[in-house]
């Protein structure tokens, strides 16, 4: 096995705290000995140990001539653990590979520069892309201080979310919802409109973990009884409004715990870009916007979508009064529109996913 064989067993151990970690990045590290693993280990949760202590932890040889794969660079700065820098050098492993330098300010560069001073052999940059990829959520709030954003859609193969009378139960397969409601599992938090709530009354919740819930109400139409409130601790929900907002039921809302951001107003609705950086500071790095086509189609024209996920199923309603899954763009000419690039294609039961990247 070589460093990319290796490096490719940190990677997946990474993985493993997909859902996790967040905003941590997910990390993982590996032992080499004589060309054998010795140990290994993954962050499991923010606040837990790093990668590369857990698998140092492991170690139960000398690690003299051991060498430490590890998909990040280590980190320099005490936060809610000591610097993994300092643990690595008290190990007296000399040979170590990492993926990705760190993209954290506070690390950046400075514990590989202070592994080479202490005569430490370092090699960066082993599947590099891969892994800024498995990452690109951490590297953005991390460097923007924004969360990253996806937005999902499920249409018909003429883009439409719901008939004219507001039927939309159910666009796509079982296969395919089932698949979705696991993608939640993946994100900080989810976002929808106030539309949504009215229409649908979701509870928004995940298979696995609790979620944040954000629902942009600018005139604070919510009903105190939403499903959203339910089963959820209040202070998860977050409810982004304005100053048209009534004070008695701002006042009831913050008293159960819930968070009522009052936010600026942008074409007199709630500023979203404002609201993403709030949001940040809140350390939720991953947002999931699951509707409606308004507020998808404001987010796309605000810049603020990272990627999109849109299922397609095989369908077709033929009616331009049905409503659509992005909607409020008003592209007049055709090099307006928005483009996607790194395009991929998959089969879920009946439907399509298309994955891909806003250019």
């Amino acid at each position: 096995m070589n460093d990319i064989d290796f490096m490719k067993m940190a990677k997946q151990l990474a993985l493993k705290g997909k859902t996790t970690t967040s905003p941590n990045p997910m990390v993982g590290a590996v032992i080499v000995k004589k060309n054998k693993v010795v140990a290994h280990g993954f962050h499991h949760h923010r606040g837990g140990s790093h990668a590369e202590v857990v698998a140092l932890k492991k170690a139960t040889s000398n690690l003299r001539g051991a060498k430490l794969y590890v998909t990040l660079e280590p980190c320099f700065h005490y936060g809610r653990t000591p610097p993994c820098v300092d643990a690595i050098l008290k190990s007296g492993i000399k040979n170590i590979i990492v993926g990705m330098t760190d993209p954290n300010p506070l690390t950046n560069g400075k514990s590989i520069a202070k592994l080479r001073k202490a005569g430490v052999k370092v090699k960066v940059g082993v599947l590099r892309d891969e892994l800024m990829k498995m990452n690109e959520s951490f590297v953005k709030y991390i460097v923007k201080k924004t969360p990253f954003i996806v937005a999902k859609t499920a249409q018909t193969l003429d883009g439409k979310i719901a008939t004219r009378a507001g039927e939309s139960k159910w666009i796509t397969s079982p296969a395919a919802r089932t698949y979705a409601h696991n993608l939640r599992n993946e994100f900080d938090a989810i976002l929808v409109g106030i539309n949504t709530i009215l229409k649908d009354n979701p509870s928004l919740n995940a298979p696995l973990k609790p979620l944040k819930k954000i629902v942009l109400d600018s005139s604070l139409r919510i009903p105190l009884n939403a499903k959203i409130f339910m089963n959820t601790k209040a202070q998860d929900c977050f409810i982004a409004t304005t100053k048209k907002a009534n004070k008695k039921k701002v006042s009831v809302l913050e008293k159960r715990g819930v968070n009522v951001v009052i936010c600026p107003v942008k074409k007199e609705q709630v500023d979203i870009k404002w609201l993403l950086k709030k949001l940040a500071r809140q350390e939720i790095a991953r947002i999931l916007i699951e509707g409606g086509g308004q507020v998808i189609g404001s987010a796309l024209k605000e810049k603020l979508v990272d990627k999109m996920l849109i299922f397609i199923a095989p369908k077709i309603l033929g009616d331009q009064g049905a409503h659509n899954s992005i909607d409020g763009l008003n592209v007049l000419r055709l090099v307006q529109a928005v483009g996607l690039r790194d395009m991929h294609v998959r089969q879920i039961g009946e439907d399509s996913l298309f994955e891909g990247y806003i250019k």
